[in-house]
């Protein structure tokens, strides 16, 4: 378990930083880069969460809130971040924390009950409509970033393959989800190709 009592350390002071396992690494590495933009999409999770709860979204049955959702994503996050922060070994002094198939299944459900009430679109979606659907937005294209650093890093390491999928159906789980709070997908604001030239 983590425990800070002490927020600075200055070991972090020539550009270098600790893993999970312990090893230290360059603050610019890939690995660190990849769960650093992993928090960032937290702290806006964090943002649509308040959102929400000044909100007080229902979602659909069986899934609860939009906020009682954010709060599970946002703890997944820091599951994520534990996951990729920690590099595979073959002999660990403890089990490293890892994502799992069950918090992908999880998104998986959620995204299928929230767009059994959306109409399909024939053309794509302007972040915008509400203030909750526009952070679900922002959060949705950090994510995608974090997914292509996820993504890069394996091809440079062996990491949970579960790691990437999980940050794929998270960007698709806020895309369905900014629907969903955009009044089931009446207030979405819809691209229009060349409406402005």
């Amino acid at each position: 378990m983590v425990k800070l009592n002490k927020i600075y350390t200055r070991t972090g002071d020539k550009g270098q930083t600790g893993l999970g396992d312990g090893s230290r690494v360059a603050k610019h590495s890939i690995r660190v880069a990849a769960y650093g933009t992993v928090d960032e999409a937290g702290a806006v999770i964090g943002l649509a969460r308040a959102e929400a709860e000044n909100a007080g979204n229902a979602g659909p049955p069986d899934i609860g809130t939009s906020a009682e959702m954010l709060a599970r994503i946002q703890n997944d996050l820091f599951d994520l971040g534990a996951d990729l922060c920690t590099p595979e070994r073959k002999d660990p002094k403890y089990p490293p924390l890892r994502i799992s198939a069950q918090q992908v299944a999880r998104l998986e459900d959620e995204i299928d009950a929230m767009n059994q009430a959306l109409k399909p679109l024939d053309t794509f979606v302007l972040a915008g409509g509400s203030a909750l659907s526009s952070w679900l937005h922002l959060g949705r294209t950090v994510v995608r970033r974090a997914e292509r650093l996820i993504v890069e890093l394996a091809g440079e390491e062996s990491i949970n393959p579960q790691a990437i999928t999980y940050a794929n159906r998270l960007s698709d789980h806020l895309f369905v989800m900014a629907r969903y709070y955009n009044d089931k997908g009446k207030a979405d604001v819809l691209w229009v190709p060349g409406k402005n030239r």
